[in-house]
């Protein structure tokens, strides 16, 4: 996935899918988000519905011991960039259309907010190879609010206002990656968004948790061999192509990742996937089991003591005439 200068929408220059993801259990670091293994807890359900509008995620959890567990459950969102040639389509509505269920019950989350500079190399350059280095606690210690820290995502605020603030912010680490930069340049920076609740899983017993949002859509103007190859593009997707004026039109993509499932015991004993395409679309992805096409816009895969190795990634093409 391309993560720098990334340009979301329809009419992007880079190629890129943004990337949602199973729940899971945590809690929220210093460093990060950290992933808990609980071998007590099964995923038996979970019914995944995909469209570039919505995402609806039905889970079933056994607890598989006699007694309570208690968890935290955490849902991390992709990390949005500050520079507007990096302008994620609908953030904040993702933000507002973001529910969860519990037994069918509305739950209220906590929102916690994580922050990124580059990395530099050992030349001091900036290093747009290696992982992002989280700087929350750092710039929360310089006065940043979490108001601040989300604005990637909200753009309620000022950039240039909270720029400064990060040049006069004295700790040594962010002195350290921001020194590539020159005086009044803007900084490129990442915010994360996580979720959490806590969540009480009772003994010998299902417990039912739901969330649905508005996902983020990337795409871009030129459909490459490379791009299709990466979707899986069949041949009758290429005679599709083939019919049209424009044989690298423009696509849309999202991507979503499975593998989280692994913090769980065993396999997911069910799973069901809707992956749900616009009229007069042409839709891609990989997937090593059996698509089966249902009506004109939607798509099922059912699998069967499912332990996912891959994540998805969908792209959607407009028929052009």
């Amino acid at each position: 996935m391309i993560k720098k200068l990334i340009v979301i929408g329809l009419f992007s220059i880079l190629s890129f899918s943004n990337v949602h993801a199973n729940d899971s259990t945590g809690y929220v670091a210093t460093g990060g988000v950290e992933y808990i293994k609980n071998p007590n807890i099964q995923m038996q359900k979970e019914n995944l519905f995909i469209s570039k509008r919505q995402i609806r995620v039905e889970y079933e959890f056994k607890n598989l011991t006699s007694h309570n567990i208690q968890e935290n459950i955490v849902f991390p969102l992709p990390k949005v960039a500050n520079s507007r040639e990096s302008d994620f389509a609908h953030t904040e509505a993702l933000i507002k259309s973001f529910k969860v269920k519990v037994n069918q019950q509305p739950v209220d989350v906590v929102t916690h907010v994580r922050a990124f500079l580059l990395n530099v190399n050992q030349k001091g350059e900036l290093d747009w190879k290696r992982d992002s280095v989280d700087v929350t606690q750092a710039l929360k210690t310089c006065g940043l609010t979490d108001q601040e820290l989300m604005n990637p995502w909200t753009q309620k605020l000022n950039d240039e206002a909270i720029n400064q603030r990060i040049y006069q912010c004295q700790q040594p680490m962010i002195q350290k990656l921001i020194k590539p930069y020159h005086q009044d340049e803007q900084i490129y920076w990442e915010a994360q968004i996580i979720y959490s609740w806590p969540q009480v899983f009772k003994a010998n017993s299902v417990t039912d948790v739901q969330h649905q949002y508005q996902p983020l859509v990337g795409g871009s103007v030129y459909l490459d061999d490379e791009v299709a190859k990466d979707h899986c593009v069949d041949q009758s997707f290429r005679n599709a192509l083939n019919k049209m004026q424009n044989k690298n039109p423009p696509y849309m993509g999202l991507s979503y990742i499975l593998k989280t499932w692994a913090n769980w015991a065993s396999s997911i004993r069910n799973f069901n996937m809707l992956i749900e395409r616009d009229k007069n679309e042409l839709v891609s992805l990989c997937w090593k089991g059996k698509i089966q096409k249902i009506n004109t816009t939607q798509f099922k895969v059912s699998e069967k003591n499912f332990k996912p190795t891959q994540n998805i990634d969908i792209i959607f093409v407009p028929i052009l005439k």
